[in-house]
């Protein structure tokens, strides 16, 4: 164990009784054949605390009661003999249930002792419904009664008594949302990391908050994740270890009887019993009906479904996790990202559509021993349970009146970004009271826009004309600045994409000179109080200065006209130029620097895909470009959509080739003015 460290300390002082070492499980569910949660509920009961003395006391009861209880492969035997030597035996073991209608009786199954006609009294199945389809594990007490085992067909084990591995207390929450007070929201994210067994120091903050993103459905009703991705970084562990609450079905064929209702019994399916359901390896899954898929969209997108006559309603989340044979810049030059699913689902865009996001499995590193902790976390029943309960509450309305959606957003895509700010801002703040602070509701929702834009880009490469606008955009605060949230794999760093940028950043390209090629730039301007310009490049370009110089005074001189009734003198501006070519002097620039300074001070963006050049004189005046057609070219090569140049420049342009011509919009500009008017969306 590392020697405890401040979180460790805080989350002691705050939790004490709720934690558990996280290197000690490890530990026991390599040697037993167990999941996490069933470890930990025992390490909870008598491992939970800092003293290194309990914790050596506690372990080896675990041990014992483990060695005692879990039935290993090849012991089945030795426990059966057990059972009839003292009449009972206690296991610890996953238990399903199903009705014998021949003897109008039900009988669980025991697989560890490889048992599939045990006696349960139909109390006990009612009282635990859940065995009826996934089955969950359970401390069980089996007795053997000799009298029996000589009948005919006689089924002489039987099960006594059980109880489910999982907390039964019910003012769980209040707990946490007490302890939460204690955390900064960094170290809330870094102890929730640390409770379902990862060491947040290591990573990054991408993948961070790829693992949270992945929390959200056991938190949030009724939520639709998709997870591709590369194997071995854990997609489906957190359904299966951490929460007995959730169910994962290993590829193959999916009922619908067992995924929904059983219309010969109306026996309730996996929704209805589970807060989620993940389809483990999607590739390889299919109905055993027709219409299976349809009656998953219809689930996905209401939470209900219908067989027979009745509507029933459920709030199952379902996950679909699978793995990516190739990578992401390969699979979207071949397709789309959705590749990986079953052909029914695959080019299905209704079925996309009810998607709430597609968390990107890439950003998440494979799960290594640097990766583990083996610091303080909270026991995963307790953790469940509190999950569980914030499934009854929603976050939405936090969001109102405060968070305002750009235009691109289609009603499906606002409920979907909704439902997963929803459930990443219950689990930073448990508390139904709590005040959420802008940078904290900004977090959630550049990741819920990022994971729902990327199911709408894989409908767009479809070629579905109805998805064609996803430029993802959003307004914080009722003065705050219109967003635009971009889905990195799309974007290549030394092309332009079809994203605006944030206000003060403009593409231009140079066009060079003597001895310099043309070459695409990016001026990147900030501005706060103060007053004056200053280039941040070291050293600043000559001819660079000289263009923002020019620039810098047509502002002055012109404000009124450019930016209304702010007033630049009382502004200091901050400059950055990007070179991304082997072009370093920045040369002639000056009118995308001026519609840079505008753009900061009027916070507005400036039009995806959208390349400015020119130069203006100290006077005002728009200097000619003797290249044009070149810069034209460069444009096309580089992905810009359209291109903004003086007019003065027409007559040179009918030497472009006909097939540049069609790929590019070139736009013209008599004066600044008319160039920064033309160059922000509208």
């Amino acid at each position: 164990m590392n020697e405890l460290d401040q979180l460790d300390r805080l989350a002691a002082s705050s939790l004490d009784g709720y934690l558990v070492r996280k290197d000690l499980v490890r530990t026991f569910s390599r040697q037993f054949p167990v999941p996490t949660y069933v470890v930990e509920f025992l390490l909870g009961r008598y491992c939970a605390s800092v003293d290194d003395d309990e914790i050596q006391e506690g372990l080896q009861v675990v041990e014992r009661q483990l060695k005692s209880r879990a039935v290993k492969a090849g012991e089945e035997e030795l426990f059966k003999a057990r059972a009839r030597e003292n009449g009972e035996v206690k296991i610890i073991d996953i238990i399903t249930a199903r009705l014998d209608a021949k003897s109008d009786s039900y009988v669980a199954t025991l697989p560890s002792l490889q048992l599939a006609d045990v006696r349960i009294s139909p109390e006990l199945v009612k009282e635990h419904e859940r065995m009826l389809t996934g089955g969950f594990y359970a401390e069980i007490s089996l007795k053997y009664d000799a009298a029996i085992a000589q009948e005919s067909r006689g089924r002489p084990f039987g099960v006594d008594s059980l109880r489910e591995i999982q907390l039964s207390k019910r003012d769980v929450l209040d707990v946490l949302v007490k302890a939460r007070k204690d955390f900064s929201t960094e170290e809330w994210k870094a102890f929730l990391l640390r409770s379902i067994g990862i060491e947040p120091a290591s990573l990054s903050e991408r993948a961070k908050n790829a693992l949270l993103l992945r929390i959200v459905p056991l938190v949030e009703r009724n939520y639709n994740l998709v997870e591709l991705g590369p194997r071995g970084t854990g997609k489906s562990h957190l359904f299966q270890q951490i929460s007995p609450y959730a169910h994962l079905i290993s590829g193959g064929k999916a009922t619908v009887a067992k995924m929904f209702v059983n219309n010969s019994t109306g026996q309730r399916g996996l929704v209805c019993l589970y807060d989620v359901v993940c389809f483990d390896e999607v590739s390889g899954i299919s109905f055993d009906q027709k219409d299976g898929i349809n009656i998953m969209k219809g689930y996905m997108e209401s939470g209900e479904f219908s067989r027979g006559k009745e509507s029933i309603r459920a709030d199952g989340s379902l996950v679909l996790v699978g793995n990516f044979e190739v990578d992401v810049e390969h699979q979207q030059r071949i397709g789309h990202l959705f590749g990986p699913m079953p052909k029914e689902m695959r080019d299905d865009t209704a079925f996309m559509d009810r998607i709430h996001a597609f968390l990107p499995g890439w950003d998440v590193p494979k799960i290594s021993k640097e990766y583990l902790t083996d610091h303080f976390g909270l026991v995963s029943d307790f953790l469940s349970e509190c999950w569980t309960q914030l499934r009854n509450q929603s976050r939405v309305s936090s969001l109102q009146n405060r968070v305002f959606f750009g235009g691109a957003l289609s009603g499906r895509d606002i409920n979907a970004v909704n439902k997963t700010v929803s459930g990443l801002l219950k689990l930073l703040y448990p508390g139904s009271e709590s005040v959420i602070p802008d940078e904290d509701m900004e977090w959630a929702l550049r990741i819920a826009m990022e994971a729902r834009r990327r199911v709408k880009e894989q409908q767009k490469r479809i070629g579905a004309a109805e998805f064609r606008n996803t430029h993802f955009s959003y307004v914080l605060g009722a003065d705050g600045v219109e967003k635009f949230v971009s889905t990195p794999e799309l974007q290549s760093e030394n092309s332009i994409g079809s994203d605006p940028l944030e206000p003060g950043q403009v593409w231009t390209i140079s066009p060079g000179g003597m001895d310099e090629h043309p070459g695409l730039y990016r001026i990147e301007i900030s501005e706060g109080p103060g007053s004056g310009v200053k280039i941040l490049n070291k050293p600043v370009p000559p001819a660079f200065r000289e263009s923002m110089s020019f620039a810098e005074q047509n502002l002055y001189a012109r404000s009124t006209q450019l930016v209304g009734d702010k007033d630049p003198r009382h502004h200091e501006f901050t400059i950055q130029l990007r070179a991304f070519d082997a072009s370093k002097t920045g040369a002639k620039l000056g009118i995308a620097g001026l519609v840079a300074l505008c753009t900061s001070l009027l916070k507005k963006s400036i039009r995806g895909g959208l390349i400015i050049v020119g130069e203006i004189a100290l006077g005002g005046s728009i200097e000619p470009i003797h290249n044009p057609v070149m810069m034209a070219e460069i444009a096309v090569e580089k992905g810009a959509t359209a291109l903004l140049m003086p007019v003065t420049c027409r007559r040179q342009l009918v030497d472009l080739s006909d097939d540049m011509a069609t790929k590019i919009d070139i736009q013209f500009y008599l004066d600044a003015k008319e160039a920064l008017l033309k160059a922000i969306i509208e």
